[in-house]
């Protein structure tokens, strides 16, 4: 009897714990973490779980304790810097909001969010509601500032209606709290407001009250808890901008109070310690015929020692005609050969070349005004502090009309901020990762046609090749018929002494005045480690070079990642602390005055939940976060490493991601997923949630498939035959294994991966199921035409980049007939869905369509799903779940014999539509 119970707690238990499939009615409750953060003195560890689909939750973690403390809803986290207070906006149920929408509710009617105030001392909670915005000095420890929404409340009084009203154009009440003193002021009518960094001035305007507080400018004093009216007016100010130390401020005013003017003559103030604004720039001030008008649009900056103020200037432009009918006004777009930019870019750009701006500085010492950008010469790019004298200014215009380079040639020239006195750096030249030294002494390169790193030194106006070495550039890793690109760079030390290159697998210290003077700091290439840098204060403008640093460590053959420490001295070498079989994250978050670390390591099958060590040792190392335990009561797979040959004797890799509770002498069915290269994902968490566009790698194994994700390595004219060279003997190669019902295999991808897939199904028949997304069907007619997202040409695409054709059209037309799936449709044996959508502005759904027609016409079984008014990857939440759940169904059906859904059988005829989804099963 004895043996019978226990053994029928232990079937029990076991039933009990038994783990399921994931579904996708999972995906809603799955966790991301966001904003995370540490307090200063590192004792608080704070960050946001959030669903999917839900409300956020604040967790409050202590490191010197066990209350974790936790606010439902809250985000948008504020941590004060004497380690006191945290603060935190606090939305609305989502239920609520939901059900408020439901009743149709009026916008002003609609729950509003509130603002909590949590000391870490007292473990109180302070709350605000019916919170507008809200802004927190960056370094106070004590002040913040929240605008109210405007007032509903309804008064049918005589007097209610003579009484001045909050409301978005009138503004609302700005309360000002101190967190020590528990006081709070309120300024009516507000709507612009701004503190200074330290927290002791706030600057805002107001259209007034009455006598007592007249429209205008106005500063209150934290410390003296006084206000001062600055300017009495009753334009609308659009800009408010304090200099690092609070000393200096600036702000835009539109004087039109009628809202009826064309053209905006903005106005231009700056002021110092409270004083009275001084007018720096308007339409009389400003001289200059192509740049009359200040920039509402552009926030003035002031560079960090406070000696000048950045604005941006605006050319006139044609003035609307308001005397004319709508039904006179012709619309038409004309494109002109002529045009630097495409008709289809202009327009993709229209609403940012509207406010377009060009800068210029106000010198605060010489009270002038330099402008160093203009139509001819228009990007200027500043350090972090903006302080160098000579500005590193770019021209690119007259190379626009190149559109078969999606990165045309530039001009670059340093500029005089005194004089405007422009001096050559380079001319006609391809190039990346492009700066000004931090202390403005070097402008830094990579030229592509080079494939070399150079550094132009503004003293004496020399170039110097940093790198002669193709190890530097990645043309043995891309195989792209296009310049190869850098490996990228760290920065630069201290004075500009050193800029720190990176290579493959290392990292060089090069005198950027003395290249010879080169130094390899780490010791990657031998052990196939590629080490980067890791800065662990976010506001980090040089390398410091007087104390250990952080390196991020991965390595190439096995995946596998970790971190080092490197050590200053003159033959130091990186030390591992951590070397694990995870990804564990390139970026590390540090308490400001201690030596807390928080950090992520994650793999196929762990989450990457947030890890603490003390040190930059790692002997300890725990977790903190456990953001989705639910996982635990789920099937979920495993991925391990495939390598095979390609037909042509390359060695490859793949993923093989394989079901949960994996059982070798069983027969699965296979789905095969590829984008390019993926093999160093395999370290990485897929988490799940609803498709954009492809497979989600969790949910299938999870379900009783396999997924395999080979590598492809591509030749130049050949990318169809590429795919079917690296893909085909990465499935064999599988098949051989013993595990993979070779009947059963089924293909999926999207955009190049669906392109792929449209030219796979026209050359062999092992698939029983095809899902292409948004394929290229033919290249002839795809080459000539247009990005519509970005207006771009799409040439560039198949010359140079991913389509790896390497010539024009005209040159060789034969390599975009043979690379196109449409003309070789009557070979399709295998059933094939694609999900191309109308607004797809990446490959135009006209591509899917002629697939889907030829694919018709000749009798094969084929659908293809449109989600109106999306794009290239879908983005509504609800068509990413009812994509989901398609795919599934289709992939179901063909290799597992699942019933098949209504929608593949009988169709949804469009008077059914949003009607019958038809995902009924037959």
């Amino acid at each position: 009897m004895k043996q019978t119970l226990i053994f029928l707690l232990l079937l029990s238990t076991g039933i009990f714990a038994q783990k399921r499939p994931l579904q996708h009615s999972d995906y809603d409750a799955w966790k991301a973490i966001s904003e995370t953060k540490i307090t200063p003195n590192g004792h608080w560890i704070a960050y946001v779980l959030s669903p999917q689909d839900g409300d956020n939750k604040l967790i409050l973690y202590p490191l010197l304790g066990n209350a974790i403390d936790t606010v439902e809803r809250a985000s948008d986290l504020w941590l004060s810097q004497d380690s006191q207070w945290a603060a935190y906006k606090i939305s609305p149920a989502k239920s609520i909001v939901k059900a408020a929408k439901l009743a149709k509710k009026k916008k002003e009617e609609m729950p509003k969010d509130s603002i909590g105030i949590h000391s870490f001392t007292t473990f109180e909670t302070l709350k605000f509601g019916n919170i507008k915005s809200f802004i927190f000095p960056e370094k106070s420890n004590d002040w913040l500032a929240f605008l109210s929404h405007p007032e509903t409340k309804k008064d049918t009084s005589a007097k209610a209606k003579k009484t001045k009203k909050e409301s978005e154009e009138n503004g609302s009440t700005l309360q000002v709290y101190s967190l020590k003193n528990n006081t709070l002021h309120k300024f009516p009518f507000v709507y612009k407001y701004q503190f200074d960094p330290s927290g002791q001035i706030l600057t805002f305007a107001t259209t007034g009250k009455d006598s007592t507080m007249k429209a205008g400018l106005y500063t209150f004093s934290t410390t003296g808890q006084k206000t001062k009216l600055l300017a009495e007016s009753k334009g609308t100010y659009k800009q408010l901008i304090s200099s690092e130390d609070g000393q200096l401020w600036a702000t835009i005013l539109d004087p039109d109070t009628t809202k009826k003017s064309l053209i905006k003559n903005h106005t231009l103030y700056y002021w110092k310690n409270s004083e009275e604004p001084k007018l720096i720039g308007d339409t009389l001030i400003i001289t200059d015929p192509r740049l009359p008008l200040i920039s509402a649009d552009f926030e003035p900056q002031f560079s960090k020692d406070g000696s000048k103020l950045f604005f941006g200037k605006n050319p006139r432009g044609i003035i609307k005609d308001t005397t004319r009918l709508e039904e006179d006004i012709v619309s038409l777009d004309v494109w002109n050969w002529k045009d630097n930019r495409l008709m289809p870019q202009q327009l993709a750009n229209l609403k940012n070349d509207l406010k377009k701006s060009y800068l210029a500085i106000f010198d605060l010492k010489t009270q002038k005004t330099v402008q160093l950008a203009n139509p001819d010469f228009s990007e200027i790019r500043l350090t972090k502090t903006a302080n160098e004298e000579e500005m590193l200014l770019l021209a690119s215009e007259k190379y626009a009309h190149q559109h078969w380079l999606f990165n045309p040639p530039i001009d670059a020239f340093t500029v005089s901020s005194k004089t405007e006195n422009r001096e050559l750096i380079f001319e006609n030249k391809r190039v990346t990762d492009l700066r000004m030294s931090p202390d403005g002494k070097f402008v830094v390169w990579y030229a592509l046609e080079d494939t070399a790193w150079f550094a132009y030194q503004i003293r004496n106006q020399k170039t110097h090749k940093l790198t002669d070495d193709v190890n530097f550039s990645d043309k043995a890793d891309d195989d792209h018929p296009d310049e190869p690109s850098s490996y990228g760079m760290a920065g630069f030390t201290k004075d500009d002494d050193q800029v720190w290159i990176y290579d493959k697998y290392d990292i060089w210290a090069v005198n950027p005045s003395k290249p010879s003077e080169r130094k390899r700091l780490t010791n990657g290439r031998e052990n196939n480690l590629s080490y980067r840098y890791i800065s662990l204060d976010e506001k980090e403008t040089q390398i410091d070079t007087k104390s250990t640093v952080m390196l991020h460590v991965f390595n190439q053959k096995t995946m596998e990642s970790g971190y080092a420490t490197l050590g200053m001295a003159e033959n130091a070498i990186p030390e591992l602390v951590m070397f694990e079989k995870f990804y564990l994250s390139p970026k590390i978050i540090k308490a400001k005055e201690s030596t807390d670390l928080v950090f992520t390591q994650e793999n196929f099958e762990v989450f990457p939940d947030l890890q603490h060590t003390k040190g930059l040792d790692f002997k300890e190392v725990r977790k903190v976060s456990t953001a989705n335990p639910q996982q635990a009561d789920i099937n979920w797979g495993t991925a391990e490493m495939i390598k095979y040959k390609s037909l042509d004797n390359k060695n490859l890799e793949g993923i093989l991601y394989k079901p949960a509770n994996f059982d070798p002498s069983k027969k699965y069915p296979m789905i095969t997923y590829f984008y390019e290269k993926m093999s160093d994902q395999i370290y990485r968490y897929n988490v799940p949630q609803p498709a954009r566009s492809s497979i989600n790698f969790s949910y299938y194994p999870s379900n009783g498939y396999c997924v395999f994700v080979p590598d492809i390595v591509y030749k130049t004219g050949q990318p169809g035959q590429s795919a079917y060279d690296c893909i085909l003997p990465g499935i064999k190669k599988v098949i051989e294994m013993g595990f993979v019902d070779s009947t059963r295999l089924g293909v999926q991808g999207h955009s190049w991966g669906g392109y792929q897939i449209a030219w796979l199904v026209t050359k062999t028949n092992i698939f029983r199921a095809a899902e292409a997304g948004a394929p290229v069907a033919n290249m002839t007619s795809a080459y000539g035409g247009i990005r519509w997202e970005t207006g771009n040409s799409r040439q560039a695409q198949y010359e140079r980049t991913q389509s790896r054709i390497g010539v024009t059209l005209w040159d060789n037309p034969q390599k975009y007939l043979e690379n196109s799936p449409l003309f070789y449709l009557p070979n399709v044996k295998t059933p094939v869905l694609m999900m191309h959508n109308d607004d797809d502005g990446a490959v135009p759904w006209y591509q899917g369509i002629e697939m889907f027609m030829g694919l018709k016409r000749l009798g094969k079984p084929v659908w293809m799903l449109n989600y109106n008014g999306e794009k290239h990857g879908l983005t509504q939440r609800k068509n990413r779940k009812d994509w989901s759940l398609r795919m599934s169904q289709y992939f179901d059906y063909y290799l597992k014999d699942a019933p098949m859904p209504e929608w593949m059988s009988k169709g949804v005829p469009a008077t059914e539509k949003t009607l019958n989804y038809g995902l009924k099963l037959d």
